[in-house]
């Protein structure tokens, strides 16, 4: 990893990554739109909806494009462990992204909050999905650049996600209350014993 990073267009770079970046969000274009809209029934109007939408809108128009236009100039570290363990890392998160995106498409929002599926070993596995995903890359084209954006991603998203959890125990109460004792927030960190 150079502290300098190479730039150079090529068919063997960093974009071939981000092709499936999108992947993921199939699932979600078969969420019944009616569930959907009683999951948000009631988010608009909360205090606390303008920072989340500001955290969340840095990743998506700051960190997500730059990543793409980087991605483009940004050599893959070809026949180097850096690639294979970076596609390892990728393809899990990939994995991880489906599987939740499939969980939201097939839950019934409106009554329950989903703790099915991923959703059991982790509060949020999308977000952490796309932290694993910027990481990944990161390492296939051992790039810091790229690792710092997925550490800027999940440090945004850390912080946003506490209006989110704010809304769903608004939302689900009790259920949610109880699940957020049981699951941790991220994968592989362990809920602390004095919570």
């Amino acid at each position: 990893m150079s502290l300098v990073p190479a730039f150079e267009i090529g068919v063997w770079n960093a974009w071939i990554f981000m092709l499936f970046l999108f992947a993921p969000l199939i699932p979600g274009l078969l969420i019944n739109k009616e569930e959907m809209d009683k999951l948000n029934e009631g988010w608009a109007s909360e205090k606390w909806l303008k920072t989340h939408r500001r955290l969340a809108l840095s990743t998506h128009v700051v960190i997500m494009p730059f990543t793409f236009i980087y991605s483009i100039f940004l050599p893959l570290k070809v026949g180097t462990i850096w690639l294979y363990g970076g596609i390892i890392i990728c393809v899990l998160s990939l994995i991880i992204s489906l599987i939740a995106s499939i969980n939201i498409a097939s839950a019934h929002l409106d009554t329950r909050p989903i703790t099915n599926g991923v959703y059991r070993i982790s509060r949020h596995p999308l977000y952490f999905g796309g932290f694993l995903f910027y990481l990944g890359i990161g390492i296939a084209c051992a790039s810091w650049i790229f690792i710092l954006c997925a550490v800027a991603w999940m440090v945004i998203w850390n912080i946003a996600i506490k209006s989110e959890e704010g809304f769903l125990l608004g939302k689900y109460g009790d259920a949610y209350r109880e699940y957020m004792d049981r699951t941790p927030r991220w994968i592989g960190i362990p809920k602390s014993a004095g919570k």
